[in-house]
């Protein structure tokens, strides 16, 4: 058996549609839309976070309770009854989960493990739950205060007050109350005065602000109010996993996807106690690689969630020969020359000066404390210390190395670490190296100072911490910060994304294919997520600029000087160059998005960009000055005029993009994924914009229509008829796609503006992909495909067209008929169970 595959009798989804549920969708929603699913070709519900969230969650990544599923969705019944019904269907359900941390509520004692650590300190049997820093006689910090703790304190805000506290009997009890806050009394403290009892709490209230500097508990990136908690402990890894065990043990629940795991003490000692305890289910891992990273081969899971395969499809319709062009217009807009390395560079510094400064500075402490503990360390002070922490994590290139107290370090987590320590030694004054080599030594667990200091448990919780840090600073210095910065081409700017890389060609696809064929065959591979920052086809669209540079251009300079009289004098240049390239993403035949989700959308980017307007502090009156000039443009007839010539224009390129990307993601190697909604196009942005209502009803209608035989109208229903052709193709050859023997092989194709491949199973080739790429190409229909031979009597049906070919040369525009893309299985005469919605021509209108 392989050993990424599930373990023996555990389901290995064969393509999965993500759910996400909540108040506007619950378990009995979801239940309706099986039909639905089952037609389209989904063999697995793959549902967002299930178990009770915080009040008002729209999301369910903020769990309050780890024993109880969520009532607003429907309870534990409406769940089973779900499963039941998916199951009944011969579908599959893979459930969310958040081991990384849980939610610090408003009121608090909707979280009761945080209420009773909050309550009796550590004397509560959840005091060892939370990842926290506490030094002698210091509470939790509670930084929730709109002012410093005097001024509350002064203004009479803060009361002591009475409330009966749910789980906790009927009586009243003594609460500390701050507007729409409360918080436990320590028994015996009520009857103190006000400011004395404040003080004597197991928590300490204090300024919002001040959680930036003096964090004392570890939080989700900079989130204050997601709390991390330490599933590496035994107990708390039991508490927080036994209702989905639970479920999963009953067969309610199929498989897993892990989020943030990178956030976590020991991933690798996590995802193998999950492996155990459900006998090796399907399990996959919310893990950014970078470019050149590979999922570590220990971890005993199916694989990744599917960045890794998203950017590179992504990145295969994107031209290269637009780059230099649109790089210029960058420069010309924002009025900067930089590099992506410098952009990256000063968010990560801004952010260990900011948001995470208090993380940054833990770290300096634990090294500190274990200097002050060794004689032979003693003269590593604390500043030089910091500084090579700073330099350190700001040059670290990827989100973390995997390195375990009392393991020597993997090979790879060492090159890492002393890349980036190669880096960070250039920028650090030579009387610094000396530090900064003992701190590279402690990162990697080795010992350093005196002989046989090397496990102790300050040295241990420092190799932990160090990367945890390192991941959050990545997530919020580059991902967060400078990839809302850097507006070369906005659609490369994604997450676990390389922009660096403009564009990629079919070899390198074909590489990145066949390894994950061979080393990962059940991974997940994604188009569009709840995370990601664009939709799919708003980034197919924003990549068909590159195909049309010098046209993108010349709009763009003639719709700014067209609008100038109403642009703002102060309108940051990096928020104006990613605004015409939104437009551009959202821009489509039927006109642009609406200005309010327009104006949401560029309020969030410009305060993640973190250069003029802040989520902290912001500059409301320049916000308002961005958002009317913004929706200005929707209405201005120069830019309406402008935008619909450039949607005529790119229309193919578009309609290639959309199609050819949706057709390889559901192809390639591993667990296709559909977001919820994308099987048709799309304009959503990010989040909340891409958990907007998805209307199931209506696209159940237009797939019975599809399939009775009606010809796709437009780009959407092209893609819902690929869609559909697709899943099902998978659903009639799982063993092509997921088994252990699912094969991957390249086609020979005499042009680099089309790709090809063929998927195999264990009696040989089953399925056929080609898809085209990029701007329109002179005589591309002339170029040639090589298909296998399949023997005597057998040939390969377009499941599209209807059209049936022998194996060898076959023209390209033959093989394609209407379409830019084309699924072909081998057929020897009689259907092949998996038939197309809508097979014939397509008209190709709209983008």
């Amino acid at each position: 058996m392989h050993s990424h595959l599930p373990g023996p009798g555990r389901r290995t989804p064969v393509s999965t549609y993500r759910l996400q549920l909540g108040p506007d969708l619950t378990f009995a929603d979801a239940e309706k839309t099986l039909p639905y699913l089952d037609t389209l070709g989904v063999t697995d519900l793959y549902l967002s976070p299930v178990l009770q969230a915080a009040p008002g969650s729209t999301h369910g990544y903020d769990v309050v309770d780890h024993t109880r599923i969520s009532d607003v969705m429907g309870g534990r019944e409406g769940l089973e009854r779900l499963a039941a019904a998916a199951h009944a269907r011969g579908m599959g359900v893979v459930v969310d989960v958040v081991p990384n941390h849980m939610a610090v509520p408003t009121p608090a004692w909707h979280n009761r493990a945080l209420w009773s650590a909050l309550k009796h300190g550590h004397e509560s049997p959840y005091a060892d739950w939370f990842d926290l820093d506490i030094a002698a006689g210091e509470g939790l910090l509670m930084p929730v205060l709109g002012a410093r703790i005097g001024t509350v304190l002064a203004a009479g805000e803060l009361v002591l007050d009475r409330a009966v506290v749910p789980g906790e009997g009927d009586e009243e009890q003594p609460v500390l109350r701050y507007y729409d806050h409360l918080f436990p009394v320590r028994p015996e403290t009520e009857d103190l005065p006000l400011a004395e009892l404040v003080g004597r709490q197991h928590y300490r209230l204090a300024y919002w602000r001040v959680a930036d500097e003096e964090l004392n508990y570890r939080r989700f990136f900079d989130v204050g109010t997601l709390a991390g908690i330490r599933v590496e402990d035994d107990d708390v890894f039991d508490a927080t996993h036994a209702l989905l065990f639970e479920l999963f043990d009953a067969g309610v629940i199929d498989g897993f996807r892990i989020d943030h795991p990178d956030g976590l003490a020991d991933p690798r000692g996590y995802l193998r106690r999950l492996d155990a305890a459900t006998g090796g289910a399907w399990v996959v891992a919310e893990k950014i690689l970078e470019e050149d990273e590979a999922l570590p081969d220990d971890w005993p899971v199916a694989g990744t969630t599917g960045y890794d395969t998203a950017w590179r499809l992504h990145a295969l319709q994107v031209d290269p020969d637009g780059a230099a062009p649109l790089a210029g217009l960058m420069h010309e807009v924002t009025g900067e020359q930089t590099t992506l390395g410098d952009v990256i560079e000063q968010a990560k510094r801004q952010i260990v000066e900011t948001s995470l400064y208090a993380e940054i500075h833990l770290l300096t402490t634990m090294l500190a404390d274990i200097c002050r503990e060794d004689v032979r360390l003693r003269d590593h002070t604390f500043r030089s210390l910091q500084d090579c922490v700073v330099e350190l994590v700001v040059a670290f290139g990827r989100y973390r190395a995997y390195v375990v107290p009392g393991e020597e370090a993997p090979p790879e987590a060492e090159r890492v670490v002393r890349e980036a320590a190669d880096v960070a030694r250039t920028r650090l004054d030579p009387d610094r190296h000396d530090t900064l080599d003992l701190v590279v030594e402690l990162v990697l667990g080795r010992e350093a100072g005196s002989a046989g200091r090397r496990d102790e448990e300050r040295r241990a919780e420092f190799v932990v911490r160090f990367p945890q840090v390192c991941g959050a600073v990545m997530a919020k210095g580059v991902e967060d910060t400078a990839y809302y910065r850097w507006t070369h081409l906005v659609s490369l700017c994604e997450v676990g994304a390389a922009p660096a890389r403009f564009g990629v060609g079919p070899d390198e696809l074909h590489a990145h294919a066949r390894q994950t064929a061979e080393s990962w065959p059940a991974t997940m591979t994604a188009g569009s997520t709840h995370d990601t920052k664009r939709g799919e086809d708003v980034r197919s669209r924003i990549g068909a600029v590159s195909s049309h540079a010098d046209a993108w251009i010349s709009l763009v300079r003639r719709l700014r000087e067209a609008t100038s009289d109403v642009r703002p004098a102060d309108l940051d240049g990096r928020t104006e160059n990613l605004l015409w390239q939104t437009l551009a993403g959202t821009w489509t035949v039927a006109g642009p998005i609406e200005a309010e989700r327009l104006a949401d959308y560029l309020v969030k980017a410009s305060r993640e960009q973190k250069s003029w307007t802040l989520w902290t502090a912001p500059d409301l009156a320049r916000e308002a000055g961005l958002v009317e000039y913004a929706t200005s443009l929707l209405a201005h007839p120069e830019v309406v005029a402008g935008f619909a010539d450039w949607v005529e224009r790119v229309t193919p390129t578009v309609r290639r993009s959309v199609l050819a990307t949706k057709l390889l993601q559901l192809t390639v190697p591993g667990v296709a994924d559909v977001y919820q909604g994308t099987e048709v196009t799309g304009t959503s942005l990010v989040d909340p914009d891409n958990r907007r209502a998805v209307d199931f009803e209506g696209l159940a209608a237009v797939l019975e229509s599809l399939d009775a035989g009606r010809t796709p109208s437009g780009l959407a229903e092209e893609k819902l008829v690929v869609t559909a052709a697709a899943l099902r193709v998978r659903r009639a050859y799982p063993g092509a796609f997921v088994s252990e023997g699912a094969g991957y092989e390249p086609l020979p194709v005499t042009t680099a503006r089309a790709v090809g491949f063929v998927r195999s199973d264990g009696a040989g080739p089953r399925v056929a992909v080609v898809a085209t790429r990029l701007g329109d190409a002179p005589g591309l229909d002339e170029a040639l495909v090589v298909l296998p031979d399949l023997g005597p009597g057998e040939g390969w049906r377009s499941v599209l067209t209807g059209s049936v070919f022998e194996g060898g040369a076959v023209r390209l525009g033959e093989l394609l008929g209407a379409w830019p893309v084309a699924l072909l299985v081998a057929d020897s005469g009689g259907a092949a169970g998996a038939g197309a919605a809508g097979a014939g021509s397509a008209d190709g209108a709209g983008a």
